[in-house]
């Protein structure tokens, strides 16, 4: 068995099983084509699918303009660009078809079969390939294929937040393969096989630099760097990929070229105009800008007494004419707070910044909100501005990288915490009006909107740093596609499709995904209270590391109890930002869900949750759960050694040894600050080091 470096992820065509193998010869002779494919991502889809059955089956299909007569074959095209497709499939299936939909089917014809691939464009098509190359190497019945796909969001985003040093901001994979000494690396063959794989999960919009946007990156913006980012631009264009920048808002400043950044100003109206017609003449189709503004001492129009809307309208209205789209973080708060002032709450920043702007934005302006109203914690409720405002287009905003989640060394698959936060109704337009429905402008009539997330790439061989972690890429990727999939299901795809056909391989690995995330809460965040990790790192365990500083995030454990009062009743009145029922059930403890109690009061340690432990036990027994499940999953690993490749074994292995540390580490630092606060013993009577 040769090693695996991880290195084409799930694209790994070779692990193609001899019952697979056989089904798919069959068809692998020809592929028709009758229309032109020079360039773009219908050469690309041709290509793919061509690559992908050699790469299966030993053999290059060929690219023919009919069929034989008696012989099966393959049919590429795209719905109006071919006669051929629209015959076999009927143009009422495909009438309603939207660029980047698809349709796969299994045709039979008098004198011979047809698998169609049809796309509603060169997108769309080379989608339909990457979706039928999946079918044939998890086993499908490539004789009674029924497929039709279009994705639930129109934008389907990547934020990279790579600088031009090389280095990642909360980067756990290595360095930058877009960036290196301030160069950007826009002849390096491993930015198309980034794209390939983006676009294999359906991905269509890439931010390549950080939003922390620093001099160096700045300079993207000027003509001495534009012609490298329009080569990275071309590369992603194959692919149907945008390529958006994230922009420092006050880059004319930065450059010398202004005295001012204020929005209302001509000279900076008319330098950002100068830039936008710069940029859209390297690259036509470029998406837009990414913006951090007065945030974390990021500049923005604050300084100048302007507005979020100011400022994001001004740099709009520079886009506006070229189709481009402005990304404002909603990501916004006061981050120099007293830590005795217990009135100012971090949570309610977003919401009380932007609510009282809805319908200020221009119709280009999307408000990029992150899923939680603090900061991608293992556990925080779905933000309330998300879906607030109705006149305002928004996006939502996860993050991949594992910031506070195990930097990519402790396995923690996001992918259920993601349908969460999906699947949550906010009740702004009544019963149903759910996340993954606001986020494709079904609940308010957005004219853009979708989602985003951090990346967890880098130049690391495997590209995360952890293998385990590329299942949170695809499974991202997968479910803004189509949000009805299951977490298990996107799971044990990416196992089938990464580690092969070996049953008890691919129920370890989806076993270990899935129980994950809970295993992590367990012994990193009770009940609700994040930010218990070492200051600025953000890994390892620092109770207090927090607690009494600038930035506003608190346990507020005392002697008597611990948790943050965000009632309106007698706390910060962060719950009365929800509406109707969800406003009620977090304002009072009785019916606050026990997983979030702590984000929404502060309770004894004897309090008795729904669960029927008291908060104390309850944090007692997590905290050993969690490593108890670490250590099973080490036993369950090892018995898979010689029934996957030695490198993957190995790296894996090593991986769950340091979570392993790294639970322990939790569950005796967090029980023994419990146990001196509280002054309660554990009811088992287990090693707590007091």
């Amino acid at each position: 068995m040769k090693n695996n470096n991880g290195y084409s992820c799930w694209l790994q065509y070779d692990l193609l099983g001899q019952a697979a193998r056989e089904a798919a010869v069959e068809w692998a002779q020809d592929i028709v084509l009758t229309e032109a494919a020079e360039q773009g991502p219908l050469k690309t889809a041709v290509d793919e699918l061509t690559a992908g059955m050699a790469a299966m089956l030993g053999k290059r299909p060929a690219i023919v303009p009919a069929p034989v007569t008696g012989r099966r074959y393959i049919l590429l095209g795209t719905v109006g660009g071919s006669a051929h497709v629209a015959r076999l499939i009927g143009g009422g299936e495909t009438s309603a078809f939207g660029e980047e939909s698809y349709r796969i089917k299994t045709v039979c014809e008098p004198d011979r079969e047809a698998i169609v691939l049809a796309g509603g464009s060169g997108k769309g098509l080379l989608y339909a390939v990457f979706h039928f190359l999946r079918l044939i190497v998890t086993g499908a019945d490539l004789g009674s294929l029924d497929v039709t796909e279009q994705p639930k969001y129109g934008l389907r985003m990547i934020n990279h937040w790579d600088n031009m040093d090389g280095s990642i901001e909360r980067g756990y994979a290595g360095r930058s393969f877009l960036y290196a000494d301030g160069r950007v690396l826009s002849g390096s063959p491993r930015i198309r096989d980034y794209a390939r794989l983006m676009a294999s999960i359906g991905i269509n919009g890439i931010a390549i630099n950080n939003v922390n946007v620093h001099r160096q990156e700045t300079m993207l913006l000027t003509e001495q760097l534009l012609p490298d980012v329009a080569a990275i631009a071309d590369a992603f264009r194959e692919y149907g990929i945008r390529l958006f920048l994230s922009a420092n808002y006050a880059s004319p400043v930065e450059l010398g070229e202004t005295a001012t950044a204020d929005p209302l100003d001509a000279e900076v109206a008319a330098w950002w105009q100068r830039a936008a017609e710069r940029v859209y003449r390297h690259i036509p189709d470029f998406g837009g800008f990414v913006v951090k503004a007065d945030s974390e001492n990021r500049p923005g129009p604050f300084t100048y007494g302007r507005d979020h809307a100011d400022g994001a309208n001004m740099l709009a209205a520079a886009l506006k004419p070229y189709g481009g789209l402005v990304l404002w973080r909603c990501f916004v708060y006061n981050c120099q707070q007293d830590w005795r002032d217990r009135t100012t709450d971090r949570a309610r920043a977003a919401y009380d910044h932007f609510k009282p702007l809805d319908g200020r934005f221009m119709d280009n302006v999307v408000l990029q909100i992150k899923n939680g109203p603090m900061d991608f914690q293992v556990r925080e409720p779905v933000s309330p501005l998300f879906g607030a405002m109705e006149r305002t287009n928004q996006i939502m905003e996860f993050q991949i990288t594992q910031e506070y989640t195990g930097h990519q060394i402790d396995v923690c698959y996001l992918v259920p915490q993601w349908k969460q936060v999906l699947e949550f109704d906010t009740l702004v337009k009544g019963e149903g009006s759910k996340v993954k429905d606001i986020a494709a402008g079904r609940v308010h009539p957005y004219s853009h909107c979708g989602i985003t997330a951090v990346t967890n790439v880098g130049d690391d061989d495997n590209w995360t740093g952890h293998h385990l972690a590329q299942a949170n890429l695809f499974g991202y990727g997968r479910l803004i596609w189509n949000p009805e999939l299951s977490a298990e299901q996107i799971a044990a795809e990416w196992v089938r499709l990464t580690f092969g056909d070996n049953s008890e391989v691919a129920s370890a690995v989806t076993d270990i995904l899935m129980e994950s995330w809970p295993a992590y809460e367990k012994y990193t965040s009770p009940l609700g209270v994040g930010w218990m990790v070492r200051p600025h790192l953000h890994y390892g365990v620092d109770v207090d590391g927090y607690e009494y500083s600038k930035w506003g995030t608190y346990h507020f454990a005392d002697r008597d109890g611990v948790g943050v009062d965000r009632t309106v009743a007698t706390g910060t009145g962060y719950a009365g930002q929800y509406v109707g029922a969800n406003a009620e059930r977090y304002e009072r403890t009785s019916s606050c869900p026990d997983e979030l109690l702590l984000f929404f009061h502060h309770v004894p340690y004897t309090y008795r949750l729904q669960s029927g432990k008291t908060v104390i036990q309850h944090i007692y027994d997590t905290h050993f759960e969690g490593v108890e499940q670490v250590e099973q999953w080490i036993v369950r690993w090892r018995s898979l050694e010689g029934k996957l490749d030695a490198e993957r074994f190995r790296h894996i292995g090593e991986r769950l040894a340091r979570q392993l540390d790294n639970a322990k580490e939790w569950r005796d630092v967090v029980n023994t600050y419990f146990y001196r606060k509280s002054g309660i013993p554990d009811q088992g009577k287990r090693v707590i080091f007091v």
